[in-house]
């Protein structure tokens, strides 16, 4: 198993507000905090969700993205939009909960257990990126940039509660999956999206939260992929 240290750079929090042009609540607008925060099974304590169908609960309890792909983003979206610049201007752009740098999809896979702070986490799937990232970054195809560059983010359930502090450590404990990164994950499921030995692997991994376990059995059973366009584009 490799040694997988990184400091945790930043905690994000959000309260409940309206988002885009029809208001909807959302949480996604989250702000840096300076003291300890208490990692609860159901997410960061004080942090809200205003879609707790889509976002939040005990398999994605904690949102993390690397920092690592603002610079990337930063460039890619130049000539888009002058709203994203502003809002890759510090972390909390994709609505994630913990920002550091030096470990991304790429390091990062299925099942991982990490000490995150005092509580101990462990990797439940990738994020699936929808329609908010569009409004969040005035860029009507932000979601799907991120669907396809695969700079998607993770989250975390939480296995122990415990305190965490900005500056504290995220050391890696456990890799059960050491076969599954992320990276591997999300090819599957938006590049070569009918490998039916992939998929059937796929299925199978315990780690991985029984919503992709059930995409993955429906593409299998169906030979087909399922529609994307509301989840990316909006209603």
């Amino acid at each position: 198993m490799p040694l997988l240290t990184t400091r945790v750079d930043c905690i994000l929090l959000g309260a409940v507000r309206p988002f885009g042009p029809k208001g909807v609540p959302s949480g996604m607008d989250k702000r840096p905090v300076g003291s300890a925060v208490r990692v609860t099974a159901l997410g960061l304590a004080g942090d809200e969700q205003g879609d707790p169908r889509h976002h939040g609960g005990p398999e994605k309890a904690v949102h993390h993205y690397a920092f690592d792909h603002y610079p990337a983003w930063r460039q890619e979206l130049a000539a888009h939009s002058t709203q994203a610049a502003e809002v890759l201007a510090r972390p909390g752009a994709f609505g994630e909960n913990v920002s550091s740098a030096g470990l991304t999809e790429a390091d990062v896979c299925i099942g991982d257990r990490f000490r995150l702070g005092r509580a101990l986490v462990e990797v439940s799937q990738a994020r699936q990126p929808c329609w908010k990232l569009n409004h969040r970054f005035g860029h009507a195809g932000m979601a799907r940039a991120v669907q396809q560059s695969l700079r998607t983010g993770w989250y975390y359930r939480v296995l122990e509660e415990g305190e965490l502090i900005p500056g504290d450590n995220l050391v890696l404990v456990e890799r059960p999956c050491p076969d599954w990164s992320l990276r591997r994950l999300l090819h599957v499921l938006y590049v070569d999206r009918l490998d039916t030995g992939a998929l059937a692997a796929m299925a199978a991994l315990p780690a991985l939260a029984e919503s992709w376990r059930k995409l993955a059995r429906q593409r299998l059973e169906r030979r087909e992929v399922e529609d994307m366009e509301r989840r990316l584009a909006g209603g």
